[in-house]
């Protein structure tokens, strides 16, 4: 009697081990499982040489080299556009923004009816459907109506503005309406832009530290009106008379305040990285950050030709940091060619999501977590009437209209001093016709916005 109970206990015994062991909560190293959290932080108009991992002294940008330390510094990472809302539409889209018919500038006086129409899938459906929080706080520029607010978009809370830009203390636009937005709704908060889209980013991570989310920090640094903490507001709300719209505010020394600009957003940085620390999730979260094109003459391309605007280097190759503790190996130097569009496929690839619709981005998770090199591909730039196509070494430069094409061999001359479409007429003939025939696909059936 006394072997048949203790039979029955041990039977009983391993039965409360093994609901004990599946019910329990997955332990620390099992967490591997769990979808990443992913933040895009955007700068606006930083330029290629501006922070101090790209070379530049003069500016202190301690959290951004640090994030170098940690993750992937792209030495070839491009925006897809020159200036702020092709770039921001093919972001969104994971699409050549001309396919969007976003080619240019959504500006506050001449297309304050347009926006990103809303039959595009956007990277915030996407995650939202396979169960992320998304929240956006800062720059939107992809549409002035409120049908076209990034709540309508797929992101469940926007706080920050629909403009180019905004004076940085009274937030009013560069037309002299006040754009500062809760979700489609005006409603006015008061601080320095940068501090409030940090404020706001690091409330989001805190009501949402239990689920996976997508976070799209679009600060305004260092765009124009140049306006530091301490800076003056140099427009109020009712139009331009008597208000100062000079690009360059009433600083007298815009230069230096562009420096502290970008300091202060990279101080701000820091914090939302340390609110991730301060929930646990530094190292479940993909931090990814760039320049939406390269900077105007204020600022420091490094070496590169050319300015924002522009489709020479200068205007589209922008500094481009990832990092993702314990998953991208520390301290990466990456040559590949990459822009701004990969980050749609690439994010939902890290997300483990499906995603069968027709895109032009390609993924780089491959490369992010195993080094692999990307596939060769050709790639094109436009803005205006200016063009600009790559195909590895080569790239092809069509400078206007009625302009001769220049050729350059980017591995030897990177900053596009030497024109030698004169020495390969050959390769001349095979981008143009590569370049004609992608007018000719992106534009089909696009209403644009130029």
């Amino acid at each position: 009697m006394k072997k048949y109970f203790l039979i029955k206990l041990l039977i009983f015994s391993s039965f409360l081990n093994g609901f004990a062991r599946w019910n329990s909560p997955a332990l620390p190293h099992q967490n591997t499982q769990k979808k990443p959290n992913f933040i895009i932080i955007l700068a606006d108009d930083l330029g290629y040489g501006d922070i101090g991992c790209y070379g530049n002294k003069r500016i202190l940008t301690p959290t951004l080299d640090q994030m170098a330390k940690e993750g992937i510094r792209f030495t070839d990472f491009h925006s897809n556009g020159a200036v702020c809302s092709p770039t921001r539409a093919a972001l969104m889209t994971g699409k050549y923004q001309q396919r969007t018919g976003i080619n240019g500038v959504i500006t506050a006086k001449g297309h304050r009816d347009s926006g990103l129409a809303l039959n595009e899938n956007t990277i915030a459906e996407v995650l939202r459907e396979a169960g992320y929080s998304t929240g956006i706080f800062g720059k939107w520029h992809l549409g002035y109506p409120e049908k076209f607010n990034p709540v309508h978009q797929g992101f469940d809370e926007f706080s920050g503005y629909i403009s180019g830009n905004i004076d940085y203390h009274s937030h009013v636009d560069q037309e002299g309406y006040a754009d500062w937005w809760k979700a489609g709704t005006l409603t006015p908060e008061e601080g320095y832009s940068t501090d409030l889209i940090t404020q706001n980013a690091n409330n989001f991570i805190s009501r949402h530290q239990s689920e996976p989310f997508f976070l799209y920090i679009a600060h305004e640094a260092p765009h124009y009106p140049y306006q530091d903490r301490n800076s003056r507001a140099d427009r109020s709300p009712g139009g331009k008379n008597g208000i100062d719209f000079r690009p360059h505010g009433s600083e007298k020394n815009p230069s230096a305040i562009y420096k502290t600009m970008i300091e202060i957003m990279d101080e701000d940085i820091g914090s939302v990285l340390n609110t991730l620390k301060n929930y646990g999730l530094y190292e479940n979260t993909v931090v990814i950050f760039f320049s939406d094109n390269g900077a105007p003459q204020i600022g420091n391309n490094g070496k590169l030709r050319g300015f924002k605007g522009s489709v020479w280097e200068g205007g589209h190759r922008v500094p481009a940091i990832i990092q993702w503790p314990g998953h991208i190996p520390e301290g990466v130097l990456s040559n590949e060619t990459v822009l701004s569009m990969d980050l749609f496929p690439t994010i939902l690839k890290l997300a483990g999501i499906n995603y069968s619709k027709a895109i032009d981005g390609v993924s780089i998770d491959a490369h992010l977590v195993h080094d692999e090199p990307l596939h060769s591909r050709m790639v094109f730039w436009q803005h205006a009437q200016e063009y600009a196509v790559r195909d590895g070494i080569w790239k092809l430069v069509i400078p206007g209209k009625e302009k001769k094409p220049e050729l350059y061999n980017l591995e030897l001359d990177i900053e596009e001093k030497n024109n030698i479409a004169g020495n390969y007429p050959e390769i001349v003939k095979k981008l143009s016709l590569k370049l004609e025939q992608w007018i000719i696909e992106v534009n089909k059936d696009v209403k644009k916005i130029s």
